[in-house]
């Protein structure tokens, strides 16, 4: 499991995304990924998996102070580059991920429900063998599979020296329907979810960077909730947040104080059935 981490996500324009640029700058190095590439950004593919009830998504909706979200990153369509599986776990404010690289030919197989070897794995780490075993184990609890395909360019900088601190710029996020594993690049009708806005993560692993609390003020970001996921369900028709009742909270006072449910929603039907229920 790695070290704890802190994350806080902003929403803002591409003209405050371009000052934010300049004032990071003088803080950390650009991500050797960008480096050469249009707009400093590389392209990032994350494949969700989630079971038909989409708990996963509406763990997060809800506001569980301790859920996870499964998902399968790549960057590209070579198959003979690693693809990650992922498990990223919020428990209370902290972010701890697992992550384990797997050879591309695997993924079909570890989905279908096959025990995890090292002979699946780009490196012979133990602890990416047991961040594998973990992942399959909770896609077959929950009985997870592949549902939205969620994509972005991401500018990303990095501290010279550690990992202690990060910030990320995500522009142009897309989200589709796939349910299965091919992990293309290409997605067939995406939606949206986030408009021209760009995520502003701030990301950091012990205490809060003083010039992290100056870049906030001088651009005057609002602190939100941006979960990619979430919001292309949502966008797609997938599921939707309402308001609870306040009778229902009379009664249910153990839920929190958040004053949300999820209802799953039938997909629109040139895309197929999501859910086999309608809440």
């Amino acid at each position: 499991m790695q070290a704890q981490r802190f994350e806080q996500k902003y929403l803002i324009d591409e003209d405050t995304a371009l000052r934010v640029r300049d004032f990071v700058q003088a803080y950390l190095e650009l991500d050797e990924y960008g480096e050469g590439k249009p707009n400093l950004s590389y392209p990032v593919h994350s494949l969700y998996l989630d079971n038909d009830d989409l708990r996963l998504a509406r763990e997060t909706i809800n506001g569980n102070k301790n859920r996870f979200k499964l998902r399968i990153r790549f960057y590209n369509n070579n198959p003979d580059t690693p693809v990650f599986f992922e498990i990223k776990r919020r428990m209370n404010n902290c972010i701890m991920k697992q992550r384990g690289g797997v050879r591309h030919d695997a993924v079909e197989w570890l989905l279908a429900g096959h025990i995890p070897e090292y002979a699946h794995l780009v490196s012979k780490e133990p602890k990416q063998l047991i961040s594998l075993q973990r992942f399959c184990e909770l896609t077959q609890q929950i009985c997870a599979k592949p549902k939205v395909h969620i994509a972005y360019l991401r500018e990303a900088y990095v501290h010279p020296t550690n990992n202690s601190v990060r910030v990320t710029l995500d522009r142009v996020v897309r989200a589709s329907y796939e349910p299965t594993a091919r992990l293309s690049t290409e997605m067939k009708n995406p939606v949206i979810p986030f408009g021209r806005d760009v995520i502003l993560e701030l990301k950091f692993t012990n205490h809060f960077p003083s010039w992290f609390g100056e870049l906030v003020r001088v651009f005057g970001c609002m602190q939100c909730g941006a979960a990619k996921y979430v919001e292309g369900a949502e966008n797609l028709g997938f599921v939707r947040a309402r308001q609870r009742s306040e009778a229902l909270d009379d009664l249910t006072p153990d839920l929190g104080s958040a004053n949300l449910s999820t209802i799953v929603l039938p997909k629109p039907p040139d895309l197929g059935t999501l859910s086999s229920t309608a809440r």
